[in-house]
């Protein structure tokens, strides 16, 4: 339909695909930059959540590092980091009772967040970005939530000049309905990619330039993520939870967080590497039997879980970073994979990675460029970071989980990080896909029913996601092959996208006495695990209509 409608068109001198922490600090370092100069320049934000924050979600423990490089007078002006953290506790869980404590001399230092020279807070991420978003209208960006980027718009010779709108008010037939409304072109001399972990356009890119050329491919966990009210006497703000083990098995890799927030508040979620190999695997189920192990439970036991929200995290670190620049614009954040998962942190060097990008670009513009070039000046500037060198120390971090197991890589991590990162730089160059054997290999996987307390199925999750998509329009999970999940991962698989999908969008249901793949495509988080795990990388999630999805509160 793009081709056959007249667009209405706007210029602006940069254009940031996502008001996540990368693009809001790149929006806001290039006004600062421009109002200090006394240079005019325009700047638009577009977000496809419903409102900045709607889509964010992270644990997260926040260090203020890049802020305070933004903002030295964040506290003055209200950013919302309320939490010190205060105590860390890290568990190793043997089974379904038992846990053993590991003594701080033990836990690797990219582990500690209490003590040194920087305090590290307890946040929400969604507030982060929300505050930002008020930091950068204030310095005169424009930002648009509910407008989905659907397409990049390139030039004759290849070149990246912006950005298309997608569609409002398409049919599910693909016919436009009464309330269409065809999206607009968004041009620029430069456009930054900041969608967050496995973003359609930034992957479109990297497979367009050859970005990962060199590079292993890239890794995923997929995080989910509950928060709870709980009753004040069991509450201590800023204690820091971290754990591995049980219920996960050996040879799948992954680990807990509980965080104690403010306001009586409690976070708890599971991170999943999405290298594991067993097809039964439920990540959601494991993540809800998990909470009755009694290290867990005692926090939440009494309280009520009012917020859900799953999401990918782009972890391969910097074995599996792309090149970053491209003929007109950049990825950044955790679209490129800036995320330092030895801290399990990527807020930091996200924002990092937007003041880079941010310098590099009003250079350029201020200089007369009028766009189109690749910034080679940004990898420079990039490499010499503070981000950088902390994805260089912990390169090693995945793949030695990945090739030794949670306590055997933790062990190699542990000495890597004494010795300053001067083990061998380890490497796993089979993608999480890849990964997936045959069901038949492996027994299903009975778990227990949710009690409704501390454990919960899907569909209540989802309703506590606040998502919504309108249900007359295309379906934007697109199978390349409609036959594929009954005629090959069925068979083979047990169609495993019934289990990775964190929000029951996929089943198998039987209709006149045959099986019939089902995508409900309206209980859709935006996590992209689906993109990322169909053993036949025939699943390619691209951008609904603008403001639907999750809509998450504090999250």
């Amino acid at each position: 339909m793009s081709e056959q409608v007249e667009r209405d068109s706007m210029d602006f001198d940069v254009v940031i695909v996502g008001a996540g922490p990368s693009g809001l600090s790149a929006a806001c370092r290039l006004m600062q930059q421009a109002n200090e100069a006394g240079q005019e320049l325009t700047v638009c934000v577009v977000e496809k959540g419903s409102e900045v924050g709607a889509h964010i979600l992270s644990g997260a423990v926040f260090e203020p590092r890049a802020l305070a490089e933004l903002f030295p007078d964040w506290e003055e002006r209200g950013a919302p980091l309320t939490t010190p953290a205060t105590r860390d506790e890290l568990y190793l869980l043997k089974d379904a009772e038992k846990a053993q404590k590991l003594p701080n001399a033990l836990v690797p230092k990219s582990m500690h967040n209490t003590g040194g020279d920087l305090t590290r807070y307890v946040i929400s991420a969604g507030n982060l970005c929300r505050w930002l978003a008020e930091q950068a209208e204030g310095l005169g960006v424009e930002v648009f939530p509910g407008f989905a980027a659907q397409e990049v718009i390139h030039d004759e010779n290849g070149t990246v000049r912006g950005i298309l709108i997608g569609d409002m008010g398409v049919g599910a037939d693909g016919t436009p309905k009464d309330s269409y409304t065809p999206g607009m072109e968004l041009r620029a001399k430069y456009t930054l990619f900041a969608e967050g972990a496995r973003g359609h356009l930034g992957k479109g890119l990297i497979s367009r330039f050859k970005l990962d050329q060199g590079k292993d491919p890239q890794h995923y966990g997929i995080g989910l993520k509950e928060l709870w009210d709980v009753p004040a006497e069991q509450h201590e703000p800023g204690l820091i939870l971290h754990g591995s083990g049980w219920p996960l098995a050996k040879d799948t890799h992954g680990g807990w967080f509980l965080y104690h927030a403010e306001n009586h508040q409690v976070v708890v979620g599971l991170i999943m590497d999405l290298s594991y190999r067993n097809p039964w695997l439920s990540p959601f189920d494991e993540f809800q039997r998990m909470k009755h192990h009694p290290v867990l439970a005692k926090h939440l036991q009494g309280g009520k879980r009012v917020a859900y929200g799953a999401r990918a995290i782009t972890k391969g670190g910097l074995n599996c970073l792309p090149k970053m620049t491209f003929p007109g614009g950049l990825l950044i954040g955790c679209d490129a994979g800036t995320l330092n998962f030895a801290k399990i942190k990527g807020l930091h060097t996200a924002m990092k990675s937007g003041l880079v990008a941010a310098e590099a670009v009003f250079e350029a513009i201020a200089s007369g460029d009028e766009g189109g070039r690749d910034l080679t000046a940004f990898t420079q500037k990039w490499e010499q970071s503070w981000a950088y060198a902390e994805l260089k120390e912990t390169a090693s971090f995945g793949p030695a989980i990945h090739k030794y197991g949670t306590v055997g890589g933790g062990a190699y991590n542990f000495v890597n990080q004494l010795l300053g990162g001067k083990l061998p730089n380890l490497h796993d160059t089979t993608p999480d896909y890849a990964a997936l054997e045959p069901a038949d290999k492996f027994e299903k996987i009975d778990y227990p029913k949710p009690d409704g307390k501390l454990s919960f199925d899907k569909l209540s999750s989802v309703f506590l996601s606040n998502t919504n998509h309108e249900e007359d329009q295309p379906s934007h999970l697109k199978l390349l092959d409609p036959e594929i999940p009954i005629r090959e991962n069925l068979p083979k698989y047990a169609e495993p996208a019934q289990r990775y999908c964190p929000a029951g969008v996929y089943e198998v249901v039987e209709e006149e006495g045959k099986p019939r793949f089902q995508i409900n495509f309206q209980n859709c988080v935006h996590c992209k695990t689906c993109d990322i795990k169909d053993p036949a990388q025939n699943i390619r999630w691209v951008a609904p209509e603008g403001g639907g999805g999750p809509n998450y509160p504090n999250m």
